[in-house]
């Protein structure tokens, strides 16, 4: 299965018929638990149970549920994606352990879709939530974050703390697996893309060290060119992710359209096969990222994952 979407809104509803939720900053994870046995997988699909045996405590919930949520890593109270992509793409169970010690991770559950066996997806998200705080989930690495009624009260304080923003859900909506739906609105504060890596160049003076990124969204006739990124890269960032992209490597652009000179010289060309998101300050009326900073890998999702629509350029911040 794969998780309900939420839709980007533009201003933040009012009325009873609504329920608010902080948006975390971190890694969407379905948990589904069966007999004790925990596998958790991401909006990919993929199987990322390894990656967080921390989280193997949900086994004694229930002999029998299945939650929505998001994988979040917290510094100083705040979350941190940064903190959480250490975290995102580690296969050997011996490194995940030491990891969970050292940066360890707390599942924020917000959704109940099975338990005993019972499909709750067609049942209103008012009765799932109710059925969610009774497992009394709260403790350890795992957190039932709270509901609020007034969204944009929320949205002005999570703005304040830093927070990545806020998720409106319709209280009467049911659970509609891999659909993005206008029952859930999301508001993030910050304008955050997801893009495929479609290329890379060295630092200036060095043939060795990652300087910067090529990325571009999948269109129909496939990959558009949004820009190059060499914000956020500096350091172990940027020697984790060249190890990612050496792999990649070919011998033609990826991009159906044409990239600046400027920014193609010297550039290694890429397989279009790898996610990251991107902070940016804005995104232009000719689909350009402006001052783009790389954030992390998101090894959650694969490039047809990202849905046009969802990255439409806009000349304006994103809410």
């Amino acid at each position: 299965m794969r998780p309900m979407l939420a839709t980007p809104g533009t201003t933040v509803p009012t009325g009873s018929q609504w329920a608010h939720e902080i948006k975390w900053d971190g890694m969407r994870v379905l948990a589904d638990v069966r007999e004790g046995t925990v596998r958790l997988f991401a909006r990919s699909e993929n199987d990322v149970t390894v990656s967080f045996p921390e989280l193997r405590s949900l086994g004694s919930v229930a002999d029998d549920l299945l939650l929505d949520g998001e994988v979040v890593a917290f510094r100083a109270g705040t979350p941190s994606f940064e903190a959480l992509a250490e975290r995102m793409h580690v296969p050997d169970g011996r490194k995940a352990a030491r990891l969970a010690s050292t940066t360890p991770v707390t599942y924020v559950a917000f959704d109940l879709l099975r338990l005993h066996g019972e499909d709750l997806t067609g049942r209103p998200l008012a009765e799932r939530r109710a059925m969610l705080e009774r497992l009394e989930l709260a403790g350890g690495s795992v957190q039932v974050p709270p509901i609020y009624d007034d969204g944009r009260a929320l949205a002005e304080a999570t703005r304040e703390q830093g927070l990545e923003g806020v998720v409106s859900k319709r209280l009467d909506s049911p659970y509609r697996p891999g659909r993005r739906s206008q029952d859930w609105l999301k508001f993030p504060h910050r304008p955050t893309i997801s893009c495929v890596v479609g290329g890379w160049r060295p630092e200036t003076g060095s043939m060795g060290r990652l300087g910067s990124i090529l990325v571009g969204v999948p269109g129909q006739a496939g990959l558009l060119y949004r820009g190059r990124s060499g914000a956020g890269l500096a350091g172990r960032a940027g020697g984790r992710l060249l190890e990612l992209l050496r792999p990649l490597e070919t011998d033609e652009s990826p991009f159906v359209d044409e990239v600046p000179r400027v920014d193609a010289l010297g550039a290694t060309w890429l397989r279009p096969e790898l996610v990251v998101d991107l902070a940016a300050l804005r995104v232009t009326t000719a689909g350009r990222l402006r001052q783009p900073a790389y954030r992390g890998v998101r090894s959650d999702l694969r490039p047809s994952d990202l849905a046009t629509s969802t990255n439409t350029p806009t000349d304006s911040r994103r809410s």
